[in-house]
């Protein structure tokens, strides 16, 4: 079938309509898809060109349909993606060649995996495949790089010639538990004690814990909040991806699908977290305190939302990028993957060296972890 390409440097120029009834077609999809979360990212100047966010969204229509969408920047640096790839532009600049730019196929600052080539059936997907190759092709860039996408789309991109990349990440699931308690009492002894010493040492330290739903949140919490998520970022020397606009435009937007979680001491906030959910899901994003408290993180980015999770019966509670100690609170090792296309073809085959040998030891990383499983034997989290 014959499909009209466009190349959006915006999302306004698809409209809200369209991308939000195309990414309601997809399986997998989630909140961080829509065009509020999107469009905040960008007219908040977080993902913009002036950071290094250069949206060049891919479209495809059959007639006046939105047929197929790829959200595709191009992009100057490597900061705020969480699938690595330093390494390969310092060897590009160690032999004389330039990396950047490069395209990239990701939801900005969010390693979260949903759907990447978007498209109303499986035609339209190829096509969408067929017109990536040919502008990575046609286009000034090193190389493509398309991150979390499910399996299945991992899949499809091989087949056109991408290479695969996998990572681990690591996810709670919820047995159907009546209660924290209820979860607590599937896992090791040791683990169960730990969790409840954590607790206890933030409810001795006089914080108390304060749950606020995106509808019920005001202007001051939206600046509190971007106040430690600041804070916190300043305390490793390190620039905030994101700003109070994009924050206020988030709690205007889709404000059903997050969760604040603060912590209190004498009626004060010191610290808060910032959970996006759906009906199904749960992911944990960004947290942020002004001031130490031993345990304080845990209670207020993992137990608070674990509780939610269970209260609402949410399926699964995606932790985030990297982070081993989370499997001690019940998360589980899952695979994530990515899809990698290098312009230069003795780059493209180092790469591909590369990535055979890290498989493995991704493999064998995986195994490793599954060995140390922190739930009782034959409980519900180890099937």
């Amino acid at each position: 079938m014959n499909y009209r390409t466009h190349i959006a440097s915006s999302l306004s120029e698809i409209g809200q309509t369209a991308w939000n009834a195309l990414v309601a077609r997809q399986s997998n999809a989630n909140p961080f898809l829509s065009y509020a979360f999107l469009h905040a990212l960008h007219e908040s100047g977080s993902a913009s060109p002036e950071t290094g966010w250069q949206p060049q969204f891919i479209v495809l229509y059959e007639g006046d349909q939105l047929a197929a969408a790829l959200p595709l920047y191009v992009k100057g640096h490597s900061y705020g993606e969480y699938v690595f790839d330093w390494a390969w532009a310092d060897a590009y600049q160690r032999n004389g060649l330039e990396y950047y730019p490069k395209l990239l196929s990701a939801i900005p600052f969010t390693p979260v995996t949903g759907p990447r080539l978007m498209a109303v059936d499986a035609a339209a997907r190829a096509a969408l495949i067929e017109v990536l190759q040919s502008v990575q092709q046609a286009s000034d860039v090193s190389s493509t790089h398309l991150l979390f996408p499910p399996e299945e789309e991992a899949r499809q991109l091989a087949e056109a010639g991408y290479l695969l990349r996998s990572g681990v990440q690591f996810h709670w699931m919820n047995a159907g538990y009546a209660s924290f308690e209820a979860f607590l009492a599937t896992l090791e002894q040791k683990k169960r004690k730990n969790i409840r010493a954590e607790r206890r040492k933030v409810l001795e330290a006089g914080i108390t814990m304060r749950r606020v739903r995106g509808v019920d949140a005001l202007d001051e919490d939206w600046r509190f909040f971007t106040r430690c998520y600041r804070h916190t970022y300043a305390e490793h020397f390190s620039k905030p991806y994101l700003n109070l606009e994009f924050f206020r435009r988030i709690g205007r937007e889709m404000p059903r699908n997050l969760l604040l979680v603060l912590a209190e001491r004498d009626g004060e906030p010191i610290a808060a977290s910032l959970v996006v959910h759906d009906e199904t899901t749960l992911y944990g994003r960004y947290w942020g305190a002004l001031e130490h408290v031993p345990c304080l993180h845990f209670e207020t980015a993992y137990y608070q939302p674990l509780e939610f999770c269970i209260e609402q019966k949410i399926q699964v509670f995606e932790g985030g990028a990297q982070g081993e100690h989370k499997m001690a609170r019940g998360f589980l090792p899952t695979r994530t993957w990515s899809a990698h296309w290098l312009k230069h073809p003795s780059f493209a085959d180092a790469v591909e060296r590369f990535l055979e040998r890290e498989s493995g030891g991704i493999d064998e990383y995986i195994d490793e972890l599954n060995d140390r499983n922190p739930f009782k034997p034959n409980t519900f989290a180890q099937t």
